[in-house]
């Protein structure tokens, strides 16, 4: 014997009243909101999108039942429909960094002036993970996929973004990388970076008119492309000084405050002679520091002092940090403004290269 059988009187209509679920125990629907305020679907359809006039007093009873009934706009349809603004999505390698933060901070203040809504993502340098969300932001309709931060330009790298870039572009959206490596023509992205070469030309010419000729240079990971331009840049500003280039001056390591430590430090222990450090970011300049106070060396006054980035701790050191301003909220103003012109059919640079600034501040000071 069936439940229904078996039942009190009315138990089928019960059971049916079950199944469907009440207005208290299920969400709201746009037929409800018809319902209540008396209008047709299309009606209420018309009134939520803003695209049809109706009249006043219409909106009103529409407005009142949409707040009595706490009813909530299906998005994910409205997105598969193109009526709504896809999000803009951001994925970086790790968004504690200061310098990858400015960046989300940047896009996220663009697109909010443009009424877009901004998801920030972490891959902790998987690639993996960077597939996974890159696929799943294809699938909410994201109006632009942002890529933040350097990346090793290899054979793998370039087919990994041509894909990306492909994918995104067939469902109707933009691939941005911002401060990675460039891809070949031909494939739909948006690259947006800063001066990485041209930054640290500055820096390392300061110190050589400033008359320090044995500079030791704490760069990043060969291979990385921000790291490889960085490096470049010194060695342009040594060729254009007439200053010979000494392998012993020219050291490779992560971009974190320890390996900006023990470099000195070994340098130091080594003998390695220099009046002056070149550091690749801020963080290593920080970790430098504290290698030479441990030596008993002071800056400016014994070893001049440069870093890379102007993070907001750079000026707050003692002596405040002389360093290279890379402009990372513009960053990610540019990437989002980029990709959005685009999507509205602007005609908009495919490649952006900002500047960067050579901020003098007082850990620099004439050799001698």
């Amino acid at each position: 014997m069936t439940d229904e059988e078996e039942g009190p009187p009315g138990g089928r209509e019960a059971k049916k009243s079950k199944r469907k679920g009440s207005a208290a125990d299920r969400p709201s629907t746009i037929r409800d909101v018809a319902a209540k305020a008396g209008v047709s679907v299309a009606t209420v359809s018309r009134t939520l999108a803003g695209d049809y006039p109706v009249s006043a007093e219409t909106r009103a009873r529409v407005m009142a039942a949409v707040d009595s009934l706490h009813y909530v706009v299906n998005v994910h349809a409205k997105a598969l429909s193109g009526r709504v603004a896809g999000p803009i999505a951001l994925v970086l390698k790790d968004i504690t960094g200061p310098s990858l933060a400015h960046v989300a901070a940047g896009a996220e203040e663009e697109a909010g002036s443009r009424g877009r809504l901004s998801l920030v993502c972490s891959t902790k340098g998987d690639t993996k993970r960077e597939d996974d969300l890159v696929q799943l932001m294809r699938e909410q309709h994201a109006a632009a996929v942002i890529l933040v931060g350097g990346a090793v330009p290899d054979d793998a790298y370039h087919r990994r973004m041509a894909s990306y870039a492909k994918a995104l572009d067939c469902a109707g959206s933009r691939l941005v990388l911002c401060g990675r490596p460039p891809l070949p023509k031909g494939v739909p992205v948006t690259v947006v970076d800063y001066d990485n070469r041209g930054g640290a030309f500055q820096a390392t010419a300061h110190l050589l008119t400033s008359g320090h000729q044995r500079v030791l240079f704490l760069g990043g990971t060969p291979g990385f492309s921000s790291a490889d331009e960085r490096r470049l840049g010194y060695h342009d500003a040594l060729r254009a000084h007439g200053t010979p280039h000494d392998e012993g001056l020219d050291t490779s390591g992560d971009y974190t405050r320890k390996s900006g430590y023990l470099r000195t430090r070994e340098a130091l222990r080594a003998g390695v002679e220099f009046t002056a450090v070149f550091a690749g970011s801020d963080a290593v300049a920080l970790g430098a520091l504290a290698a030479l106070r441990e030596a008993g060396l002071r800056v400016p006054r014994d070893v001049s002092l440069v870093g890379f980035d102007d993070v907001p701790f750079a000026a707050d050191l003692t002596p405040a940090l002389t360093t290279v301003r890379v402009p990372y909220e513009e960053l990610g103003r540019t990437a989002v403004r980029l990709a959005l012109e685009r999507e509205v059919g602007f005609t908009s640079d495919d490649h952006v290269v900002l500047s960067t600034q050579l901020v003098i501040r007082d850990s620099v000071r004439r050799a001698g």
